[in-house]
């Protein structure tokens, strides 16, 4: 039997605090072979997340089956309330489908995905929701800018280019040679030589953004996860198109703009710390906090549309390349 009534029935509502969500997922079986030095990388990467998000944020952590080490760890970050939300799974479920659903189950209108070996530098948030403010239907923004993303994933972008609703040049930008190298050598990619090098780049409101992104670290509208990401588990354990098809993709699908930040304000360390990520880690701390944005917390009702067919989207996709590299040249 029940005794009296629920007081919590007497509350209808909810109050958000938060506009943005940190979805970082994590699998350190031990501390081996590969995963030699993962848990100093992972502790360094939690560390420059919590110390450069503002008010409006929140992190939640997936320990997608990690050794004992690793569930000491966010068990104490958790009750120190330095991650506001921790999910444990006893057995490794796959990255993508770790991270799609906790990201699904988050209430706010932005949700970074990132990996368990991101560096964040002080300002990166605020950069990315600068850019969510001031351009039109925003889709995703990384904090990584690739020189060469211009044709990944971004056809909803060369549309707006093309019907000049963007601004659209291509640009060196000297001060991101050292960063991006830092980005091309942790992923094994050929090293730039020439920082003259240009870059795609759009402008609205005399904000600078890059065309297309890495997608290590990005944050994404919320409504994506729903309208045009896959609902069926990828049941991959990690890569194998995992994050082409259930983030890239659908980004692009539901012709929103896939952008990056002008400048560098993340990186990715890979599975070995080197000197220069403590020392970015460590000024984070001795940064003054740029000031936050000023987005309205709330969540679209839109959700659960029926998805656009992949016949039309791969035509459209196909169309708008042809098209930009036609007027713009291939790059």
């Amino acid at each position: 039997m029940r005794i009296g009534m629920n007081p919590q029935k007497l509350e209808t509502k909810v109050t958000m605090t938060t506009h943005h969500r940190i979805v970082m997922v994590v699998y350190i079986p031990n501390e081996e072979g590969f995963y030699k030095n993962s848990l100093s990388v992972f502790k360094v990467c939690l560390d420059s997340l919590i110390n450069t998000v503002n008010a409006f944020a929140a992190i939640t952590v997936v320990n997608n089956g990690s050794f004992s080490k690793v569930s000491d760890f966010l068990e104490l970050y958790l009750k120190e309330r330095k991650i506001d939300t921790l999910i444990s799974h006893t057995a490794n479920i796959g990255k993508i489908d770790a991270q799609i659903g906790a990201a699904r189950g988050a209430r706010e209108k932005y949700i970074t995905l990132t990996d368990a070996d991101i560096l964040f530098v002080k300002g990166w948030q605020e950069k990315v929701e600068e850019i969510f403010i001031n351009f039109p239907n925003v889709g995703s923004v990384s904090p990584i800018p690739v020189r060469t993303g211009l044709y990944a994933g971004t056809s909803s972008v060369l549309k707006q280019i093309i019907f000049r609703k963007l601004k659209y040049k291509f640009i060196s930008i000297p001060e991101n040679f050292d960063n991006y190298n830092r980005f091309l050598s942790s992923i094994n990619w050929d090293l730039d030589s020439d920082k003259n090098k240009k870059w795609p780049v759009v402008e609205t409101k005399g904000v600078k953004a890059i065309v297309g992104s890495a997608h290590q670290v990005l944050t994404i509208s919320r409504d994506i996860l729903f309208l045009t990401s896959p609902s069926n588990p990828s049941l991959t354990l990690v890569g194998g198109n995992s994050e082409h098809n259930y983030v890239d993709v659908p980004i692009d699908k539901a012709d929103k703009l896939r952008l990056a930040t002008f400048n560098n304000y993340a990186f990715h360390m890979g599975n070995l710390l080197e000197n220069w990520m403590i020392m970015i880690n460590e000024n984070n701390l001795n940064n003054e906090l740029i000031q936050s944005s000023n987005l309205q917390v709330s969540v679209s009702k839109d959700l659960f549309n029926s998805k656009k067919s992949n016949r039309v989207y791969t035509l459209r996709k196909i169309f708008y390349k042809k098209i930009f590299a036609f007027f713009y040249g291939k790059r």
